[in-house]
């Protein structure tokens, strides 16, 4: 994929946090991770507009469902994430037996 080097101004702090953070992938790489899921967000909130103009705005309920429903999806992802993690160790220590 083509790059383009260019300059922006961070402020001092923010910098110094997403150096510790980015460290083994780099900056760039976190930069443009950053951006990409901005640029995401900011696409979804246009059709989140755009659905409410065609359909109106979400009720209520709709709402507490669509939270309920995030909860349960952050949930399975921990769970995913935990059972990986533990399957990881699980493997590791059969492939230094």
């Amino acid at each position: 994929m083509a790059t383009k080097k260019v300059t922006v101004t961070i402020p001092e702090d923010l910098l110094d946090e997403i150096r510790a953070d980015a460290a083994e992938r780099g900056l760039s790489a976190y930069v443009a991770e950053a951006l990409r899921f901005k640029r995401d967000r900011d696409r979804l909130l246009e059709l989140v507009d755009w659905l409410q103009e065609e359909h109106g705005p979400i009720t209520e309920d709709e709402h507490a469902a669509a939270l309920v429903e995030l909860d349960e999806l952050d949930a399975e992802h921990e769970r995913r994430r935990t059972a990986g993690k533990h399957n990881a160790g699980k493997q590791n220590a059969g492939e230094a037996a």
